[in-house]
């Protein structure tokens, strides 16, 4: 059960990484579109999941890595814009949030 800081922060988090997709997006993405859907955060705020969407679902497993590789230039970013709400900026992680997929195979499959 996550607390309610846990919450904030990941919210805070989401939102950010979410903007430096947006506008640092040409380097990150390489032509696809990420969006941030869930952050986990570990109770004393030292790492952080972050689970993207990707679209189309077909560069996921070349951006993912991609993602993870440069996950300390994209945290750079984010000290850079969080410095004055965190202390100590958490490590990240990226995962792939394929509930998208599994929602439009599931759409397929009762149709």
């Amino acid at each position: 059960m996550d607390s309610i800081r846990q919450n904030k922060i990941a919210r805070l988090l989401q939102k950010e990484i979410g903007e430096i997709f947006l506008k640092e997006g040409k380097s990150f993405t390489s032509g696809g579109i990420i969006t941030v859907t869930i952050i986990r955060i570990s109770p004393d705020f030292s790492y952080a999941k972050v689970y993207v969407s990707i679209f189309p679902s077909s560069k996921s497993e070349e951006l993912l890595p991609y993602l993870n590789e440069n996950s300390r230039s994209i945290r750079h970013f984010l000290a850079q814009r969080i410095r004055f709400q965190l202390r100590k900026v958490p490590e990240i992680a990226f995962f792939h949030d394929d509930s998208q997929d599994y929602a439009q195979r599931i759409e397929d499959l009762l149709d």
